[in-house]
Formats: structure tokens, sequence, C-alpha cells
């Protein structure tokens, strides 16, 4: 799984925004790399176990033809507090690494295989995403 090898700070704050504001993304919502791409249409933040089960199955998919980019990466540490304990006593400890997404932000790229197995690999990883996505291609 994708996580930084450093971060500034262990703990960070949620940072919660009304999903109803959320503004188009400005930043890589556009094909750079592959042919085909995995877009995000809401907000919502992806952790890296659910990035690292859309990366298998595209890679099973394609197989060993083609290439694949991962656009983002998980450089936001999220915590949890354990199971059954109180309120209080602080902030849980670090879980796992996740990303924010905004709409319009190009999750994967694929390139070097037919247009249905690309279609149809980028499909079965949407499935694994918490946000909904669509297949843009150039």
């Amino acid at each position: 799984m994708l996580f930084p090898k450093k971060v500034k700070h262990r703990k960070w704050q949620r940072m919660r925004r009304n999903p109803s504001k959320a503004r188009a993304e400005t930043r890589g919502a556009t094909l750079a790399f592959g042919s085909h791409g995995l877009k995000a249409t809401s907000v919502g933040r992806i952790r890296s176990n659910q990035l690292e089960a859309a990366r298998k199955t595209i890679a099973r998919v394609m197989g060993k033809t083609g290439k694949m980019w991962i656009r983002i990466f998980p450089d936001r540490p999220y915590t949890e507090k354990a199971a059954e304990v109180g309120m209080g006593k602080g902030k849980g400890d670090v879980k796992g690494y996740e990303v924010e997404v905004l709409p319009g932000r190009v999750i994967f790229e694929v390139d070097g295989v037919p247009d249905l197995p690309a279609r149809d690999a980028l499909r079965k990883a949407g499935a694994k995403m918490p946000v909904k996505t669509r297949i843009v291609a150039r």
C-alpha cells in the first residue's frame, strides 16, 4: 500500500468541508500519460487500501501488456480510536493514509491496451472507489 516516508505532523485535523459546495478540481483534471483514465465525479477521501485494491484489479485485467499510472498519492493521515473505548482521553492512533479527491480529478490512467479491455479494467477499478467515477478517453 502507498504511504509517505515522512509527514510534517503525525496527526492532522479533519478539515471537514461542505460536499455540496465542492468546486471542480483544477489540477490533474486532464489525461497526461495514458489513452484512458478514471475520473472522480464526486467528493471523497480515498484510502491507501482502496487505491491498492483498484490497482490490483486493473493489473489483473490488463495482464502484462500496457502501462498504468496512479495520479493521486495518499499523504494525509487518519486516526481511529480502539474498539470499546470511551469518549475523551485524546485523539486516536494513526490508522493509515488517505487522499482527498475533488470532482474532476483523474485517479488512474492506462495505455497500451485496446479500448474494450481498458474500459473494462477502469470500470472494475471504479467499483472499488468510495467516490463516483467515470471513464474518460483521449
